[in-house]
């Protein structure tokens, strides 16, 4: 199979091509990756394709992404995700469209604030700056960010692959990134914010954010 373009509907599964055809729109597809279990990869790390996640329905970020990305591929949206990049390594992955020339997105996290925004974005930049807030925690920050076609792997197979696809991860890592400036100021406000929010409320989701409005 030609893994440069996206798959003909008849390469899927029966169970997949009802996903696909379920599952038409950015908002749907939001919705669907919130109804899977979150992949805390308890048994090892994983990097799992849009056909094991339709067996196993468990997702981290990246998986995430990729099958947002598979199933509204089948829906005219071009194979576009985000990469942002944060100080302590723990990246995320989002699936990025447009629509009426505003930027969108579909996401899934442990965090309730990185899952996707509504299309009203001028820029990518505008895209990823949303998410900086919701991004702070003991350790986190975005500092760069990248937008990336996936046909830029090629002949790689990372929709329907059986394996692990540590190709995609490397590829994602590798990718010249853009920094995302923002002033020492305000992360450290962000992060008292934070840790006040935590010492009233030690567990649960952070769910104090401004803007969510703009939230997918």
């Amino acid at each position: 199979m030609d893994h440069t373009q996206a798959p003909p509907r008849d390469a899927f599964t029966r169970r997949e091509r009802k996903i696909i055809e379920t599952y038409r729109t950015p908002k749907q597809v939001q919705g669907f990756l919130r109804s899977l279990r979150y992949n805390h990869e308890r048994l090892g790390e994983t990097l799992r394709s849009f056909r094991e996640i339709a067996k196993i329905r468990q997702v981290h970020c990246l998986e995430a992404a990729l099958t947002a990305t598979v199933i509204l591929e089948q829906h005219g949206y071009p194979p576009l995700v985000v990469s942002m990049e944060s100080q302590d390594n723990l990246d995320h992955v989002i699936f990025v469209f447009k629509h009426r020339g505003r930027w969108g997105s579909v996401a899934r996290s442990r965090d309730f604030g990185l899952h996707g925004r509504r299309p009203v974005f001028r820029s990518i930049r505008d895209l990823v700056a949303s998410y900086y807030e919701p991004y702070v925690d003991w350790t986190g920050k975005i500092t760069g960010y990248a937008l990336v076609d996936l046909r830029e792997l090629g002949n790689y197979d990372w929709r329907l692959s059986p394996r692990n696809m540590w190709k995609v991860e490397k590829f994602l890592i590798d990718y010249p990134h853009k920094r995302l400036r923002s002033s020492k100021h305000r992360y450290i406000q962000l992060l008292k914010i934070f840790e006040s929010f935590r010492k009233r409320h030690p567990n649960g989701p952070a769910d104090y954010y401004r803007d969510q409005k703009r939230w997918l």
